[in-house]
């Protein structure tokens, strides 16, 4: 316990060694550097809400997407760098989603859509689900008989 007292003595006197040796002009330009971080404004990037997307000042374009394509969006938007926000209408049926975006510049925007179009119309052309494989190779296995066990010979008899 005493040993790490002493540490956080020498990390104090060594602190304050160092804010002796400032000047008034060095402190001054520091205090003027953090003067101007703070006043800049932070945005957040990626996903975000709807309302701290509106206050980046630009404007907005929104797009309509199923909820089955949102994972595979936000992959690509976090690649191209685009700000969007999702929003949910579940007063329709099924429930869709409404997608808020904006980027730096739009072939940015314009090449992350072309990516996830590309995406979604791969996905469909693909092979079934694998829960629809599931749900037909239950019911072969249901319809198929089971072999009746001869125990007389101790073979399978079909």
């Amino acid at each position: 316990m005493k040993i790490i007292q002493e540490q956080i003595n020498d990390k104090a006197v060594a602190i304050s060694i160092k804010g002796t040796k400032l000047t008034a002009r060095m402190l001054a330009k520091a205090m003027q550097a953090f003067l101007k971080k703070v006043r800049e404004p932070t945005y957040k990037h990626g996903k975000q809400s709807v309302k701290s997307l509106t206050k980046h000042g630009s404007s907005l374009a929104n797009a309509e997407i199923s909820g089955d394509d949102i994972g595979s969006f936000k992959r690509v938007a976090r690649k191209y760098n685009v700000d969007f926000a999702l929003k949910r209408d579940n007063a329709a049926q099924p429930p869709r989603c409404v997608v808020f975006f904006k980027a730096k510049d739009s072939k940015s925007l314009e090449s992350a859509f072309n990516e996830f179009s590309k995406l979604t119309f791969k996905r469909k052309d693909k092979k079934p689900s694998m829960l629809a494989n599931l749900r037909r190779f239950k019911e072969l296995a249901k319809s198929a008989a089971a072999p009746v066990k001869n125990r007389g010979r101790g073979g399978h008899e079909l």
